[in-house]
């Protein structure tokens, strides 16, 4: 499924990959996140940190009448304010979408998927 945008010039077709692509690389420009975590971390046998390309498997994108529900599997750093690092991850996820895509975010739910530390 993707998200289809009627310009005066033609049809805009965006997939769910690019959105999930967006959506994960905002999440994790957020201090106090260390990456994406998969959505099905013991079916997808991942428990490690995604990469950008697999982006995708820790976003999930639904599309409603007037925008797109997403949800995000992130794994946070330790020492740090979950809900607030939560907060700061909806509002540049949804301020992104918006501004890159032109897509309005409904709704952006934020699930933590473990905390790690640091090591320096």
């Amino acid at each position: 499924m993707a998200v289809k945008i009627k310009t005066q010039y033609g049809l805009v077709d965006i997939s769910n990959d690019v959105i999930a692509t967006v959506v994960g690389g905002a999440a994790t420009e957020i201090f106090g996140i260390v990456g994406m975590a998969s959505k099905n971390q013991i079916r997808d046998n991942l428990n490690e940190i995604l990469k950008k390309e697999n982006y995708s498997k820790g976003v999930i994108v639904r599309q409603e009448e007037n925008g797109v529900a997403v949800d995000v599997y992130i794994i946070v750093s330790y020492g740090t304010k979950i809900s607030e690092v939560c907060r700061n991850v909806q509002e540049k996820v949804k301020y992104n979408l918006e501004s890159m895509l032109g897509v309005s975010a409904n709704a952006v739910n934020v699930f933590v998927q473990g905390v790690r530390v640091l090591q320096d």
